[in-house]
């Protein structure tokens, strides 16, 4: 466990996570910590998991066994009750990789709706919110836009605008740039790196390693379903101690900055 990690207030653990789909054990017995105010990136090959975990975590998808403790509030997932797992939801937001925008709302309605749907905004209060949040990244001249006028990466300035107007307790990001062209993922990754910087507690799925190494505190490298290595930024990047690590980054790392 790293100092970043030993130090700080956990928002979040997840202890022994377990999954299944049919003959499929997709999570086998994951345990990660998400501090108060920090950045945890999940890295590893497709199908190692990262998905799966995430989704778990607010119950998108129902672990098979396992407990999640937010604030000190332990959940047995096996057992885990319909209003446990509403307070989970309202405690995390979830940013997709193909933005889950509704299509014949505009960029404000979007905002709005997650507002008066899981905190119970009025109206108004939810219309200034959201078109606060709209100018926090960048797109209050496209307020009143629908998702289809708007580019990739715009699209996905709104889910993140939709997801941090929540102020959730942890923000879970699933692979946030993966649909994009690359002239649109330097925008997004603005946005969140301004979130980070704003003491946004993450969890974030991605393949930028690049953009990983300079904005996490911690990263968590995964492999057929379990945690294989961890640790911070620096270590996993550039001094990683599993074999597996290093075979995973020596393919997808440019050389010069292995």
């Amino acid at each position: 466990m790293s100092s970043v990690l030993r130090n700080s207030t956990m928002v979040v653990r997840i202890s022994d996570l377990r999954k299944r789909f049919d003959k499929n054990e997709v999570l086998r017995g994951v345990s990660i910590e998400v501090p108060d105010g920090k950045v945890i990136g999940l890295i590893g090959s497709s199908g190692a998991g990262k998905s799966t975990l995430l989704r778990c975590t607010n119950f998108l998808e129902s672990p098979d066994s396992g407990t999640l403790e937010f604030d000190g509030n332990v959940v047995d997932t096996t057992h885990a009750s319909k209003q446990q797992v509403q307070e989970l939801r309202r405690q995390t937001a979830m940013v997709f990789q193909n933005f889950n925008l509704y299509k014949l709302s505009t960029a404000t309605e979007n905002i709005e709706l997650a507002l008066t749907h899981a905190k119970h905004y009025a109206p108004k209060k939810a219309h200034e919110a959201s078109l606060e949040f709209l100018n926090k990244v960048g797109l209050y001249s496209k307020r009143n836009s629908f998702p289809d006028q708007l580019s990739g990466g715009q699209q996905q300035r709104v889910a993140l605008a939709r997801a941090a107007v929540l102020r959730p307790k942890l923000m879970l990001l699933d692979e946030p740039t993966s649909a994009l062209d690359p002239e649109n993922i330097g925008e997004v990754l603005k946005v969140i790196k301004n979130l980070a910087d704003e003491g946004q507690s993450m969890l974030i799925a991605s393949h930028e390693m690049n953009f990983l190494r300079r904005i996490c505190d911690h990263v968590v490298f995964m492999d057929q379903g379990v945690v294989k290595e961890e640790g911070s930024a620096d270590q996993i990047f550039n001094h990683p101690k599993e074999d597996r690590t290093r075979q995973f980054l020596s393919g997808v790392t440019p050389q010069e900055e292995a």
